[in-house]
């Protein structure tokens, strides 16, 4: 993910990105089928959606603590 994107996502609301999330997770399950089948020759893209996801996961996590305080 790029430095854009990612600002992208800091700004958007904890619903969009939850919404992001789902999507993301979609994206990996036919990434998984994909590579059992042998259609995916190259791991990239699987590795950069877990990448996303994770950034994601940071970037929810840490708005959710600081509605906290």
């Amino acid at each position: 993910m790029k430095k854009k994107e990612l600002q992208e996502y800091i700004i958007k609301p904890l619903p969009e990105l939850e919404k992001e999330i789902a999507g993301l997770y979609e994206k990996m399950h036919g990434l998984r089928l994909n590579v059992a089948t042998g259609k995916v020759k190259s791991l990239k893209e699987f590795k950069h959606t877990k990448k996303a996801i994770a950034q994601i996961l940071t970037i929810i996590t840490a708005r959710k603590k600081t509605e906290e305080k």
